[in-house]
């Protein structure tokens, strides 16, 4: 499993923990890998759940579905971000949401006692596992609030402007990449595709913002809120 310390290292979990003691922390931990293809379910809502999920490779979705079948983006998960922390460490153990793989997709799944229990060998590096999840739930935290933030907005021209305010402030500029297609945008700020598209084109035709696929400038006299 050391061909996946490059990638897991640089996980918020594992921070602070050299390669010397990799070898040492997966014994202790038991962590396994799973594969799964494109469009396959790594949990269907309300599966139970006692790991922690940690994506390798590839790319997944949490989706929320209502009565009706429709899809609801909540978040992406790309390497090397984890899932399912929130729901193992609640003591929920059944998952609210589903995870699906958007394209080929590695996980590492970790037992989540394992981590937050000491183990009889005084592993050393074992608090700063502790402190590592204590900080991956807060930041988990802060993201969900600020996706409430732009889905709670009133209209859909102030959903999709609240979005790519944040996206702009957090990448520092106004030219930003955004991680999904119309359609998972649409789910994402919980709106019917066909109506964001046409408020895109609004703006667009207003010069607020300028777009090619996932690709988005925000022009001069964007001023939702100031970048």
């Amino acid at each position: 499993m050391k061909n996946i310390f490059p990638i897991i290292s640089s996980s918020s979990l594992f921070a602070g923990i050299g390669c010397e003691d990799f070898g040492a922390i997966m014994g202790c931990l038991g962590g396994t890998v799973n594969g799964y293809d494109k469009e396959e379910t790594v949990y269907f809502e309300g599966d139970a759940v006692s790991e922690i999920g940690l994506l390798v490779s590839g790319k997944l979705h949490l989706l929320k579905t209502d009565i009706w079948g429709n899809n609801s983006i909540l978040t992406e998960i790309t390497p090397p971000e984890m899932f399912a922390e929130a729901v193992v460490c609640s003591g929920l153990g059944r998952l609210p949401v589903s995870v699906v793989a958007k394209e080929r997709s590695e996980v590492l799944f970790i037992d989540y006692k394992k981590v937050v229990t000491t183990c009889q060998s005084s592993c050393g590096f074992h608090s700063k596992l502790i402190r590592n999840m204590i900080g991956v739930l807060a930041r988990k935290n802060i993201m969900m609030s600020n996706k409430m933030e732009h889905i709670t907005k009133r209209t859909i021209r102030d959903k999709l402007l609240s979005y790519l305010g944040d996206a702009a402030r957090q990448a520092g500029s106004r030219s930003i990449d955004i991680p999904y297609n119309r359609q998972e945008l649409a789910d994402y700020l919980c709106v019917e595709r066909s109506a964001l598209s046409a408020e895109m084109s609004k703006l667009k035709s207003e010069g607020i913002i300028d777009y090619r696929k996932n690709h988005f400038e925000l022009q001069s006299n964007f001023s939702y809120r100031k970048i």
